[in-house]
């Protein structure tokens, strides 16, 4: 997940599917949208599906005089209206889209509080007891402020960070030798790389670059979006973990049956082949980017339906003991399950119903208590 992102999204507000999935609720939910108390107007989840491609012009019809900007749901893109542009130092900027990796911009924006502790007793009622902060540019101050909220109690479930050993790849980036050195440069000073493969050629220069430099032994592939067929053996083969998120499946499944050819759709989200592959995989939610709820993930691993009800993937399900088992792992190591043992984090998540209801019903009303550093989180 991304801390700072899913508690801003908590008071943002959504342009996208399930909640917005037409042209006219776009039209209606965004010109009648009131500003934060920065001033702006920040929405989030946004997909083309919905109502084509936005740019500075499409917003500002709607909104022309407070400054928005908008998340596409992949979290790699803004889009900002031009008083938004005019805040940032950016008015004659040609179509108002602007990476989210680019700091340049991004520098120049009004900083939002952040509920943390709002955010905290969703996960924690949902009976999460700690989270990996996969934000791959956190600096050490972002990461000892996230630290210490935690330590004070206003974030309860325990925090770890995939930064600075987190890479984004993009398609129209890839640079095998860079890769390799970051890799080489990394594992040199101990540190595990996690790198972010959503397409095959992703994943196809990450194995490239692993099996050239070598692996460490906690290095993983996040999210693993598309795996051909003979990718499988390879990933098995260097013994990387994959941590990947089914709930796209329930979330976003009818989007990727529509612009996806369907020879294709085996390839996505994989989960069962992996594991009868021998590869380790854990799973996550990638909040705020999916729903956050690791119940529902589980329930997507086992059913894999998209909103319409089709099944996307049947080969790719697993069974509720598996699901349940993948969000059960160490956090340096998603892929070993952790055990309730003497000498372990006194870290639980108390249930309300016997193993088998559980188990059938995979919801995150049956969670009855959550226990951290073996104090009550969480009671229903």
């Amino acid at each position: 997940m991304h801390l700072r992102s899913a508690a801003s999204a908590l008071d943002s507000l959504t342009l996208g599917p399930p909640t917005v999935d037409s042209k006219e609720k776009f039209r209606q939910h965004l010109s009648s949208a009131q500003p934060g108390p920065d001033g702006w107007i920040r929405a989030v989840g946004y997909h083309e599906s919905v109502a084509g491609p936005l740019d500075r012009t499409v917003l500002d019809a709607l909104v022309p005089h407070l400054p928005v900007r908008v998340q596409h749901r992949s979290g790699a893109l803004w889009i900002l209206n031009s008083a938004a542009l005019n805040r940032i130092g950016l008015a004659g900027h040609v179509d108002g889209r602007l990476r989210s990796a680019d700091s340049d911009w991004s520098d120049a924006l009004p900083r939002r509080k952040t509920d943390l502790a709002a955010l905290g007793d969703r996960l924690t009622a949902a009976g999460v007891t700690g989270v990996t902060d996969a934000t791959p540019d956190l600096s050490d101050e972002d990461m000892a402020a996230l630290t210490v909220a935690h330590q004070r109690g206003e974030f309860r479930p325990r925090v770890r960070f995939l930064s600075p050993g987190k890479k984004i790849l993009r398609d129209d980036h890839l640079d095998l030798e860079a890769l390799m050195a970051w890799i080489t440069d990394s594992h040199g000073a101990g540190q595990p790389v996690a790198i972010h493969c959503v397409t095959a050629d992703q994943l196809v220069v990450t194995i490239a670059a692993v099996r050239a430099v070598g692996r460490h032994p906690h290095d993983r592939i996040e999210h693993a979006a598309v795996v051909p067929d003979d990718l499988v053996a390879d990933l098995a083969g260097l013994g990387l973990t994959v941590v990947t998120q089914p709930n796209f499946v329930a979330e976003r499944g009818d989007q990727y049956l529509d612009e996806i050819p369907a020879a294709e759709h085996g390839q996505l989200w994989r989960v069962a082949s992996l594991l009868n592959a021998n590869v380790p995989v854990a799973l996550s939610t990638d909040l705020p980017f999916g729903s956050g709820d690791p119940w529902a993930a589980m329930h997507a691993a086992v059913h894999r339906r998209t909103p319409r009800g089709v099944v996307l993937g049947v080969d790719e399900c697993v069974t509720a003991r598996a699901a349940l088992t993948m969000f059960l792992g160490r956090p340096d190591q998603p892929g070993r399950v952790r055990a309730v043992a003497a000498g372990q984090p006194g870290d639980l998540c108390v249930l309300a119903q016997t193993p088998a209801v559980v188990l059938t019903e995979l919801d995150a009303s049956l969670v009855s208590a959550t226990i951290i550093g073996g104090e009550v989180a969480y009671a229903a």
